[in-house]
């Protein structure tokens, strides 16, 4: 058994999921165990995991799906419970190169177990930085670049994603009512604000994405709209938790937001709907923290 366990979160990605795998198991620190969480998946996942055949690979199906946040909480749940020493969150399009793991346990060294997570510098398939992945050194600021061996963060996103399995005894669980988006954000922020976390710029991933830009309903393709409901939604919770600045930011932004729809593209009344009605359920919206050890309807 390693004391890493990798925690891939997947969904009807088949072929993207073959090549974390494969970089999973290229690792020059030695191959982390691997527990691959399919939110279940209807294009032959299952059976591309189960027929490589290895010991150190584990295929879990949740049932159904239950959005990433669902499925990374399902899954960390489920991993932490089995003993081993560190987690390393990703998702199935996150394409670790070959040195990733060994520079985030020689960080664990360096800082003698002192901090609530690591995270990887995330690159686009053309080696640029992902800018949808680049953590923040405030929450409202991304941190200004990778010089460095170690550089303090507050936010960041399960893209390679690097915590001690006592971390999420501590703090508990992703929340998995996000469904999707923030989810990353709002768990990486609750630890961030008791314990110090940081990026391991030699630590780098290429995160296999589609589409890297910033999430925006005024630029996003038509077939995303409905999501962005959890989007504003999940953004209200998060940053509210910020105080009197985190209402102004959210304000700013979504304003901003809706100047941008209002400036391209079609349908500019149903984008502006799902915008501020996901801002209203927000103020609402207060979903539980639950402990690993604690029971709930989609993770037995």
């Amino acid at each position: 058994m390693s004391a890493v366990a990798a925690v891939v979160v997947t969904y009807n990605r088949r072929e993207l999921l073959r090549r974390c795998l494969n970089a999973l198991d290229a690792q020059t620190a030695g191959a982390p165990d691997i527990w691959v969480i399919d939110n279940a998946s209807t294009d032959g996942t299952g059976e591309m995991v189960k027929a490589r055949n290895e010991d150190h690979v584990f295929y879990c199906n949740t049932g159904e799906n239950l959005g990433g946040a669902g499925g990374f909480s399902w899954g960390v749940r489920r991993v932490a419970r089995q003993g081993y020493r560190y987690l390393w969150v990703m998702d199935d399009d996150c394409l670790p190169e070959p040195g990733a793991l060994e520079a985030l346990l020689a960080a664990d060294r360096s800082l003698g177990g002192q901090y609530g997570w690591l995270s990887s510098r995330a690159l686009a398939p053309d080696g640029t930085d992902q800018p949808m992945n680049r953590q923040r050194s405030t929450p409202y600021r991304d941190i200004a670049g990778y010089e460095g061996d170690c550089i303090p963060a507050v936010m960041a996103s399960f893209v390679s994603l690097f915590l001690p399995v006592q971390t999420v005894r501590d703090f508990g669980l992703p929340i998995a009512e996000f469904f999707i988006w923030s989810d990353d954000w709002e768990y990486t922020r609750r630890i961030s604000r008791k314990m110090p976390c940081y990026v391991i710029p030699a630590s780098r991933v290429v995160h296999a994405m589609r589409s890297g830009g910033v999430v925006n309903i005024a630029t996003d393709t038509q077939d995303r709209w409905p999501r962005y409901r959890f989007f504003y939604r999940n953004d209200v919770y998060l940053y509210r938790r910020e105080g009197i600045r985190g209402w102004i930011w959210l304000l700013a932004k979504d304003v901003w937001h809706s100047v941008q729809v209002l400036m391209h593209g079609p349908h500019k009344g149903t984008r502006l709907a799902i915008l501020w009605k996901g801002f209203c359920s927000g103020i609402r919206f207060d979903p539980p923290v639950r402990g690993i050890d604690e029971q709930w309807e989609n993770n037995r």
